[in-house]
């Protein structure tokens, strides 16, 4: 991760804009604070990505929020590519000074470069490749797929630059890492699949209990671990002596909440924006 930042800070100078995904379940926690010091004060694009597996209302929210931040926004889903046709006018409006600077200066066809930034398992190489119509970065669903700079000429007016993906070193809030685990983001071999289950349970009947209800035929109680055992029972994970599995209902839950099986839910709210 530090030659991946050491990496992003040599190539900055080169930069016109900043494009950095997000997930749209979890806007803010999948933000790396480092990139608001490392763009400094060049053009930002923040693309709300698997917008189509969170709340739509708070797609919204979230945009206005980022907005209200400086920021151009958009909402896409890098794996269909919806949304990405809006993102060549995006660029344009989100370099115009600079195009009218370089137009001043008689620089003409010069391509605006942009770095692709996020951090792992976000959808950047995706992102590229549906933007680019063809396969020019490698893709995966693991963190950490891509492991070292790379150019992409889309076109004339625009190259951009495929980076790694980059965590922040140590996390201030625990909060932040549990909603990363939620959406694949950490390794989940080094994680406890019940304890994040149960967490997740939490959060979803907080703001989504009638998405548990809908899937699993079980209300979301109080006691997440009693929630997950009527879950595990209820899909016939048992163990030896009717045990209930909990680490297999765990997964079920957790991959449920990542595919979209659950509905579009949206983790995380915005603070309210100043109008």
């Amino acid at each position: 991760m530090t030659k991946a930042m050491r990496m992003m800070q040599e190539n900055i100078k080169l930069i016109d804009l900043v494009i950095e995904l997000v997930d749209a379940r979890v806007p803010a926690a999948s933000r790396n604070p480092d990139i608001d010091r490392l763009a400094g004060n060049k053009s930002r694009i923040v693309l709300l990505n698997k917008s189509d597996l969170a709340d739509p209302a708070w797609n919204g929210q979230w945009m206005d929020y980022f907005q209200a931040q400086g920021a151009h926004t958009l909402e896409v889903n890098s794996r269909t590519g919806a949304g990405l046709r809006s993102m060549g006018g995006l660029v344009q409006e989100a370099c115009r000074q600079k195009l009218e600077r370089d137009r001043k200066r008689g620089i003409v066809n010069r391509p605006v470069r942009a770095m692709v930034v996020g951090i792992p398992n976000v959808g950047k190489s995706t992102f590229i490749n549906s933007f680019a119509g063809k396969a020019c970065t490698r893709t995966g669903n693991k963190p950490g797929v891509t492991k070292g700079k790379q150019w992409i000429r889309l076109h004339k007016n625009l190259e951009l630059l495929d980076t790694p993906g980059v965590l922040w070193p140590k996390f201030q809030d625990n909060q932040v890492g549990m909603h990363l685990a939620f959406i694949g983001s950490m390794n989940d071999e080094v994680i406890q699949m019940e304890e994040l289950a149960c967490d997740l349970l939490s959060v979803l009947g907080k703001y989504y209990p009638q998405a548990v209800r809908e899937r699993y035929g079980t209300e979301c109680g109080e006691v997440p671990v009693q929630t997950l055992e009527a879950i595990a029972r209820g899909r016939g994970c048992l163990k030896k002596g009717d045990a209930a599995d909990l680490e297999k209902a765990a997964g079920i839950l957790v991959e449920d909440f990542r595919s979209g099986r659950l509905g579009r839910i949206t983790i995380e709210r915005p603070e309210p924006v100043s109008r």
